[in-house]
Parts: C-alpha cells; sequence; structure tokens
C-alpha cells in the first residue's frame, strides 16, 4: 500500500513509520506545519508543532529512507482548532482540542489531502488498535488514545493505520534505539501544543481581554471577582480566589460558567454530581448500535470509566450513569465503548 505517515517529530509517530515500512509499504513521511511562524509555538524538544520537531521529523525520515514533506495546514489549523479553542472558552465551554485536531485536521484535511494525492492510507503513532475495521483501546492503558479518535468516522478509520496499539511505550522507546532514531529518548509532548508557556489562563486573557465578574453561590451571595469567565472550568477547585469562606470552610468548586452574566457560581464538592447528560452531533465509529445501548462512557482524555445507558433523542444523545461522575464540563467530548471497542461520541451541551 501507499502510505502517508503523520510524522510530529516524537518517538511514537517516528516508529509507527518504521513499521509501516518494515511490513513492505511505500511509506512517504509528512510533517504538518500548524502555525505560520512555528517559533510562536512550543519551543523545545515537547514532541510537536515546535520548528526543532519539524527537523526532528526530517532526520527520522533521513534514518528510515522515505521521502519527507511539509504540509502547511496553519490556516485551517488555526481556524477549525485554534479559533475554535478560544470560542468555545468564551461561550463558558471546556474543549479538548486534541480531538478537535484529530477530527478535522489529521483525519479530515490530511487524510482527504493523502488520499487526493493517491495514497492508501494514513499511518500515525496513536495508541489504539483498529480490529476488523472498528476502533479499539491499545493494549497499554496509560498510553491508550482511543478517546481522541472516538470522533473519526467508518470511512476515515477504513484509511487510518495505528502500528502502535499493541505495543507498550517502553518497547517503543527501546526500538527507535534499536533503529538509529534520534528521538528515541525524546520527552512527550503533554501540553496545548499552541500555548507555548503553558499558561491558559493568560492565553486566553491576551485574545479575550478581561472580562471581570462576580463569583456567587448557589444561595446567589458574592463570594468573590474574577478577571474573566474563561478562566474557569466546571469542576475547578484551585484558583477561585474567593473572599468569602465556605461555613465550615469547605473548599468550594465551580458548578457552571454564565458568559453572557459573566457569573461564575461554586459550591460544594458533591453538587458535581452528573446522572444525565446530553450531547450533541453524535459520531458512530462504526454501524449505529442498537438503542438503548447498554456499554461505558469515558469523559475525559485517560479519565476514568462509567457505566452507563445511551439513547437518541431528536438528534442528541442521552446518556445515564449507572454512578455519578464528577465536573463533567459542557463543550467535553462522551466516548461511548463497548467493553474495549469504541462505538461513537458526542459533544457534550448540559448535564443533569
Amino acid at each position: 500500500m501507499k502510505v502517508l505517515a503523520a510524522m510530529s517529530g516524537g518517538v511514537d509517530s517516528a516508529v509507527a513509520a518504521a513499521r509501516a515500512v518494515a511490513a513492505g509499504h511505500d511509506v512517504t513521511g509528512v510533517h504538518l506545519a500548524l502555525s505560520p511562524s512555528p517559533a510562536s509555538f512550543r519551543e523545545g524538544a515537547r514532541g510537536c508543532c515546535s520548528l526543532e520537531d519539524s527537523r526532528d521529523a526530517r532526520r527520522a525520515a533521513d534514518v528510515l529512507g522515505i521521502p519527507f514533506y511539509v504540509w502547511d495546514v496553519a490556516e485551517r489549523f488555526g481556524r477549525d482548532v485554534v479559533d475554535d479553542f478560544v470560542a468555545e472558552y468564551a461561550a463558558g465551554r471546556t474543549p479538548n482540542p486534541c480531538v478537535r485536531c484529530n477530527e478535522r485536521i489529521k483525519f479530515s484535511a490530511v487524510l482527504d489531502r493523502a488520499v487526493a494525492l493517491g495514497f492508501d492510507t494514513v499511518c500515525t503513532g496513536h495508541y489504539a488498535r483498529l480490529v476488523d475495521g472498528r476502533l479499539h483501546r491499545a493494549i497499554d492503558p496509560g498510553k491508550d488514545q482511543s478517546y481522541v479518535l472516538g470522533v473519526l468516522r467508518p470511512d476515515q478509520l477504513e484509511r487510518a493505520m495505528f502500528p502502535l496499539g499493541d505495543s507498550r511505550k517502553d518497547d517503543v522507546r527501546a526500538e527507535a534505539a534499536g533503529l538509529g532514531l534520534g528521538v528515541a529518548a525524546k520527552p512527550d509532548s503533554h501540553d496545548i501544543c499552541f500555548i507555548p508557556h503553558g499558561d491558559t489562563r493568560d492565553w486566553l486573557r491576551e485574545r479575550l481581554g478581561e472580562q471581570p465578574g462576580d463569583i456567587v453561590d448557589t444561595s446567589g451571595a458574592v463570594v468573590g471577582a474574577h478577571d474573566g469567565a474563561y478562566a474557569f472550568t466546571v469542576g475547578q477547585r484551585r484558583g477561585l480566589g474567593l473572599s468569602v469562606p465556605a461555613p465550615g470552610g469547605a473548599p468550594r468548586y465551580v458548578l457552571g460558567i454564565s458568559p453572557v452574566s459573566r457569573t461564575i457560581t461554586v459550591g460544594a464538592l458533591d453538587e458535581l454530581d452528573v446522572s444525565e447528560l446530553v450531547a450533541t452531533n453524535p459520531v458512530w465509529c462504526g454501524p449505529m448500535p442498537a438503542l438503548p445501548f447498554t456499554g461505558s462512557a469515558q469523559l475525559r482524555a485517560h479519565g476514568e470509566v462509567h457505566a452507563c445507558t445511551a439513547d437518541v433523542v431528536d438528534g442528541d444523545l442521552m446518556v445515564t450513569f449507572a454512578d455519578q461522575p464528577r465536573g463533567i464540563a459542557p463543550g467535553q467530548t462522551v466516548v461511548l465503548y463497548d467493553d474495549d471497542m469504541v462505538v461513537g461520541s458526542a459533544t457534550i451541551s448540559s448535564t443533569r
């Protein structure tokens, strides 16, 4: 097969490309330039998006003996991921930019271009497995990335390749060292790639400005003030800057964000309990399951898994939990699983 290997400059994508080469495929490496001025993104060996990462990806391709190109997707990344991130926070929601990037960049813009150029599949370093065309968790639970891939449609999964799904990270690094890849010991990237200093609050303030408002408790009493509702997320405990302590000194948590009134509502931990959520724009990674569906749901990357039932009502996904997960924020992605197989996903709009 003709394989386009997306090479971020990290060890995972380099080994994924190496395995595609070893399997006898006709492999071409591509690095995605996500910013018109990469120095404005993260600096240093962090595994994604910097000038150094581009050079690391090129060196890895040279070692593997495969053609290598850099594709400029900065405009679309800025519009579909960065601008979306800012707009979601401004609306009081908490987005996951990695989900958006996989959905709109790596497996939409890039896959579409790859197919147009005659490639059969796109290979990435994600830790996930494809079994009979269905997306499954990786065998390494600490590295599993099936959650951020849960937005992919069957036609996209049909042209995807995830060579690392059956491996553990230590083995991948050892394999990279054995191949002579200079990225074998390169640190993983954990922060948001387009926030170079890692401070999301300050980064958002630079773009949205100060928008002062009140922090209130569930009775409506003002217990603090803030400079911008975008600096908070549901479930947050630290950095609230409250001026009035709770009775008995109990900690308070963010329960709700109202960007129009610029109000943050805080309350007790048990008030974060959620029994049901509503999510929009469901995407099925295979055939739509028989409804109502009984399985499990994951609400954050590497988050806990919760037993649930799910149904579709008026086009929206309704998920009811057997337990009561806490701190679910609108804007997050809910991903449904049948054991370790991904069933589908949707974007959370409200909770009850």
